[in-house]
């Protein structure tokens, strides 16, 4: 029996690590507290209470809204964040360093007041912008790859890996998850709490409110389910960006052994995607979604890069393949028919979200 608190419990990651939890373990207490600011969070209230969830509406900006958190805790996973890329870039950064920031040390509060175990959802946009543009890549029909000759530490052909240099700008965003990152790891060595910190790539999978700066797997399937634009943006108007996806239950797998066995994962970081092996560029996402749809869409070729836009990242999850024997197990051409399902099942409740 365990009593979890999900932060960011209504958003896509954290109300399907819900159900997907009280689905598997019907005896554990699940918690699910969110503000329900993103647009489409709302539609995950009845999927979780119908599951038997307790959902408790509170901002993790705001310390005292943990305070209707009563219930004895034995693990915390917190999986709130204001996820875009592009966040702060307008100069307003008050949301989401108060969110990715200060809400992570009210979870980490909560944690330590519990004694419970800290599962954190942290992100590959840790890794520095410009080093990874120095990665050597070559330029393939439908993608950029990673090239078999490398200078920089932490890289090959497998992606980059947890050694990869943190020195340099990363985005807004990406530098608020790092902040946070060094205070976990202070709260687990000051005060004995159990941590551990999972860099995620791109999740993806149903339920997710796509939109361009971030849940880009969706958004792409959306387009192409309603008929509308796209844009190919940067590095030529190509479209072979390349990112590895992870889809919901995959990590669903991860977080199961880390909350099931917190000292073998304790003070630990890992890589947590989809590895080179499940992995998609822009195009080759068209590609597919064009033949699961059946519909042709216009697509605009923009060749300026985008700020805080990359070229390639893969995830090498070596550490955590070997620590665990875990790998990604469903492929991108199992991920995209799963999207189109849950669109084409949910289109008038999802139509004013996504398309």
């Amino acid at each position: 029996m365990q009593t979890i608190l999900i932060t960011g419990g209504a958003g896509f990651v954290g109300s399907n690590l819900a159900i997907l939890l009280k689905e598997k373990y019907p005896s554990y207490e699940i918690l699910c507290m969110d503000n329900l600011k993103r647009r489409g969070s709302e539609l995950n209230l009845a999927r979780i209470r119908a599951h038997g969830i307790e959902f408790y509406h509170g901002d993790i900006r705001k310390k005292e809204d943990f305070d209707q958190i009563t219930k004895p805790l034995s693990c915390v996973i917190d999986a709130a964040a204001e996820p875009s890329v592009l966040a702060g870039l307008d100069g307003n950064t008050d949301y989401l360093i108060e969110t990715n920031l200060s809400g992570t040390i009210h979870a980490l509060n909560l944690a330590l007041r519990n004694k419970a175990n800290f599962i954190f959802l942290s992100t590959s946009r840790v890794y520095p912008i410009k080093t990874i543009e120095e990665i050597n890549t070559t330029e393939a029909n439908t993608r950029f790859e990673i090239a078999g000759k490398q200078t920089i530490t932490g890289i090959s052909t497998s992606g980059i890996s947890e050694l990869f240099p943190l020195t340099g700008s990363r985005s807004l965003y990406g530098s608020t998850k790092l902040c946070s990152e060094l205070i976990v790891e202070e709260y687990n060595e000051m005060f004995g709490l159990k941590t551990v910190i999972n860099r995620c790539g791109v999740i993806t999978g149903p339920y997710q409110m796509g939109k361009v700066d971030q849940g880009v797997v969706v958004l792409w399937m959306a387009k192409h389910f309603w008929k509308n634009k796209l844009s190919y943006v940067g590095y030529g108007g190509t479209g072979k960006q390349v990112r590895d996806l992870i889809h919901i239950r995959d990590l669903f797998s991860v977080i199961d052994m880390q909350i099931h066995d917190p000292v073998k994962f304790n003070n630990q970081i890992f890589n947590v995607g989809g590895s080179r092996k499940v992995s998609a560029s822009l195009q080759e996402l068209t590609v597919l979604c064009q033949q699961i749809t059946g519909n042709k869409i216009q697509i605009d070729s923009v060749k300026e890069n985008r700020k805080a836009d990359i070229k390639l990242y893969i995830s090498d999850c070596s550490r955590i393949s070997q620590l665990t024997g875990w790998q990604p197990s469903i492929t991108v051409e199992e991920i995209l028919p799963d999207i189109f399902s849950w669109i084409n099942e949910n289109e008038k409740q999802l139509k004013p979200v996504l398309s």
